[in-house]
């Protein structure tokens, strides 16, 4: 039986589409007359089927999305409970909110609707303001659900790792190999070169990857509260203790717990987590009793934990607990091939954030990029894209990108000077040749120009039409120093 549609739209319904789309299903027809004329009457726009086929042709057919549908249990051709359970099985229909009414259900019904994920359940004969709670209600709830549905893909693209280069080829490898296990991971590497982002594709590739992901920086909290941070508190364990805390360790269970910069951790929370992770029992901060926990713990350096177990800053049996896979984070230098891909990424999170429309590289930019040193890595890679992306108009230069602070090219020993002929000082000493005239003039003009910007290398290279590399190139060449001219 085909869906039943209201009357025929005016031109002034046309030229405004109702906020919400409703599809009532019901066998009645005088339930259906009351609830489009209580939903018209709310500016809801009502679509209506009077069988279980019928709701399924329209919601097929629909030249519009259904956002909500009003579902009676007894139809006559499949019960509303079975139809129900078939569009939760939908991909493309799951995530519409069901109201199911009906006038003869039990108690067991409607648990077992909202079990099967009816939004609500109410009974025969309607009440206007019952209905319209009802229906408010349901379309708030699954607006909410679509922007968190939004906000998680937004993150897990933000925590996408990028990058095909052989070294990054390799971690991935070991985060498949190591995601579908129990047993920890100790990622090192330096800072900035995205050791959280292993941790978390390691969670996310994991069977807790339905379970949160728990993070503690284990730098950023002093001493004498880590503790109480892991393992939580009872109250009145210590001054400020007003109320008992769950820890991380309790807030983890099931799930995964990322202890970030663990060689920052003092000794005495390195016992207890050592314990934790033998015994799978800890205890909150002032507590006599134990609670069982089930945790997957990842860890993260940039300390070099084995110097420090030979100092005695770190303990060996947990280093062993911990390195049971130890996965290495290759520095930005190790892998230069992935800036390009790493730059796009920044900028268009960027621009995406900031409500710019994107903007695309020149050329030498990517080759500046390359040639540069960063000590940072890719946390000083994302810092430096988004300056341009601000300095940039439509696209972005080489002028745009801040100075490199890791080069002084104005360092007497950053590179070998050429001898006299390109040098004020070797001026007389050798007969004037073209390419000692042509050097002397390039060298001067070079002088004056970054003279009157104020020794700024990005825009005296911008102004002189060359790459900042190069003019890094002829400054060390030809020996100038800051300040000179």
């Amino acid at each position: 039986m085909p869906a039943e549609t209201g009357p025929a739209e005016s031109p002034a319904d046309r030229d405004r589409s109702p906020p919400f789309r409703v599809l009532v299903v019901d066998d009645e027809h005088n339930i259906r007359r009351a609830l489009r004329l209580i939903l018209d009457g709310e500016g809801y726009g009502v679509l209506e089927a009077a069988t279980a086929r019928a709701a399924s042709e329209a919601l097929a057919e629909s030249s519009s999305p259904v956002d909500l549908v009003i579902l009676d249990l007894m139809l006559p051709d499949t019960g509303g409970l079975v139809w129900l359970e078939r569009l939760k099985q939908d991909e493309l229909c799951r995530h519409i909110p069901v109201i199911v009414v009906s006038g003869h259900a039990s108690g067991e019904d409607a648990a077992r609707a909202i079990k099967l994920g009816a939004s609500d359940f109410f009974e025969k004969p309607l009440n206007r303001e019952r209905v319209l709670l009802s229906v408010r209600k349901a379309l708030e709830g699954a607006s909410m659900q679509r922007q968190l549905a939004d906000l998680s893909a937004r993150l897990g693209a933000r925590y996408e790792m990028i990058g095909t280069s052989p070294a990054m080829q390799r971690v991935y490898r070991e985060i498949e190999r190591v995601a579908p296990t129990k047993v920890g991971v100790l990622i090192t590497g330096p800072s900035g070169t995205g050791k959280e982002l292993i941790s978390r594709a390691i969670h996310k590739l994991s069977s807790r990857a339905d379970k949160p992901f728990v993070k503690l920086n284990c730098a950023a909290i002093p001493r004498d509260l880590i503790e109480s941070e892991l393992f939580g508190h009872e109250r009145g364990a210590f001054t400020g203790a007003e109320s008992r805390k769950r820890g991380l360790f309790e807030q983890a269970h099931g799930a995964t717990l990322f202890l970030d910069e663990i060689g920052d951790m003092d000794l005495a929370a390195q016992a207890k987590v050592l314990r934790v992770l033998q015994s799978g029992e800890m205890s909150r901060v002032g507590s006599e009793h134990s609670l069982c926990v089930d945790v997957r713990v990842l860890a993260a350096t940039n300390k070099d934990l084995t110097r420090q177990v030979a100092d005695g800053r770190f303990r060996e049996d947990l280093f062993f607990r911990l390195n049971v896979f130890p996965i290495r984070c290759p520095t930005l230098e190790e892998r230069l091939d992935d800036i390009p891909a790493l730059a796009d990424a920044f900028m268009q999170a960027f621009c995406e954030d900031n409500g710019m429309k994107p903007k695309p590289f020149d050329p030498e930019v990517v080759a500046a990029l390359k040639s540069r040193r960063w000590p940072g890595n890719v946390r000083e890679l994302r810092n430096a894209i988004e300056r341009a992306v601000i300095l940039a108009t439509d696209r972005i230069s080489v002028a745009d990108l801040p100075e490199d602070p890791h080069v002084d090219p104005f360092d007497d020993g950053a590179g070998e000077r050429q001898s006299a002929p390109a040098t004020a000082e070797g001026a007389g000493e050798r007969a004037a040749t073209l390419r000692f005239v042509r050097e002397r003039a390039e060298r001067q003009h070079i002088v004056e120009t970054l003279s009157q910007l104020g020794w700024n290398v990005s825009r005296a290279a911008a102004a002189l039409g060359v790459e900042r590399t190069n003019l890094h190139k002829k400054i060390r060449a030809y020996g100038i120093r800051r300040g000179e001219g």
